[in-house]
């Protein structure tokens, strides 16, 4: 039988081969990005007090009212504007859908669509399966900042989204104020749609503020905006996340979203519409997550490896060209089977492959796991 991939040169990711050779070595896992602590057993009991209730059938399609109410009052408390929870907000099944469905929705055949990269990796292949064509644009590998000039270059009469993550992943940049009025201006000009990856709004450093989109009245307009509950509530297995837009990039988002999932899970929607309530279950992350950065910086400043604090996520970049001319993947899985830490080559996050000479690590982790993985780290000549 003749059969043609939709993605022929996509094999398994990045994070599935690291993870599987950090379990085949016993190694300690800073490579795939999921917190390594338990979920806060007052929202587990909230799940099951509303299963236990009985709200165990489908949620509406967009999602069940409370927590849209709920998610409407926090964006309208973070960033100044109210989105309207019946038509503006729709629940996801984790943010990776929310970025998939967007893609879906506004890209069709033979749509240019510019990433920045390095990128997360499901941006391409949903381009692709949409019919559309990444246009990529890279950061400086020196400090991973966006040449706005150089981006607007790249734009054609074909060009119809761009696709803006801050916090970055897998960078830990996030974007200035210059960074948003620059956007704004290429926005307007030539009429562009935005998807913006915001999942970790609540993990921002050094007393900066996430700049979502949706502070932005033009860019509000013109954007789908995608979150996750996992990132932030340490549950990243619960696959639950969100999107708000304006109601015709929602309505146009549902219409794909309902023959994907149709609707997503009805306690755990319940639970954290109660959760939410109290908004220091989110706020205190920015303190929580900088602690752990800072540890990590201060056991590995005085290494072999090149390291500046990130600004945000709870990822570090790290340079590692005064260890070893290896190619990072190489570095990475040597790293893994000789001394037992499991790291990212951010060449993955390249669709050519571009290397730097740079790794990621995840530092949302014990303390006790970090402190032994710094140990081995500085160790590394």
């Amino acid at each position: 039988m003749s059969f043609q991939s939709k993605l022929p040169n996509t094999g398994t990711n990045i994070f599935s081969v690291m993870t599987s050779l950090a379990k085949k070595h016993n190694a300690i896992n800073l490579a795939q990005g999921f917190p390594g602590f338990k979920s806060d057993e007052q929202l587990i009991n909230l799940v099951s007090k509303y299963m236990s209730e009985g709200y165990n059938q489908y949620a509406p399609m967009g999602g069940v009212t409370p927590l849209l109410h709920t998610l409407s009052d926090k964006m309208f408390k973070l960033y100044g504007h109210r989105y309207d929870p019946n038509n503006e907000i729709t629940i996801t099944a984790g943010a990776t859908q929310a970025i998939f469905t967007s893609i879906t929705a506004l890209v069709q055949k033979d749509d240019e669509v510019i990433v920045i990269e390095p990128a997360y990796d499901s941006y391409i292949p949903s381009i692709t399966i949409a019919g559309g064509k990444p246009i990529l644009f890279a950061l400086n590998p020196n400090d991973y900042s966006i040449d706005w000039d150089q981006l607007e270059k790249l734009i054609t009469a074909k060009t119809k989204v761009i696709i803006i993550n801050s916090p970055h992943n897998p960078t830990g940049a996030v974007l200035k104020e210059s960074d948003i009025v620059a956007l704004e201006r290429i926005v307007e000009k030539h009429g562009l749609l935005v998807i913006s990856d915001e999942v970790y709004e609540h993990i921002v450093f050094d007393r900066k503020k996430h700049l979502s989109l949706a502070s932005s009245e033009i860019l509000r307009n013109h954007s789908l905006l995608c979150y996750s509950f996992g990132k932030v509530f340490h549950n990243t297995g619960w696959k639950t996340g969100y999107v708000v837009g304006p109601e015709w990039m929602i309505k146009e988002f549902r219409k794909i979203h309902q023959f994907e999932v149709f609707s997503c899970n009805t306690p755990m929607q319940f639970a954290f519409a109660e959760y939410l309530k109290d908004e220091t279950k989110y706020l205190y992350l920015n303190d929580f997550f900088q602690r752990k950065r800072d540890l990590i910086y201060d056991e590995l400043k005085e290494s072999l490896f090149e390291i500046s604090p990130c600004q945000g996520t709870y990822f570090q970049t790290m340079k590692y060209g005064n260890i070893s001319n290896e190619p990072d993947m190489k570095f990475a899985e040597r790293i893994t089977k000789e001394h037992g830490v499991a790291l990212i080559p951010v060449s993955a996050f390249y669709r050519d492959k571009t290397d730097h000479k740079i790794v990621r690590l995840c530092f949302a982790k014990t303390d006790e796991e970090l402190l032994k993985a710094c140990s081995i780290l500085k160790a590394i000549t």
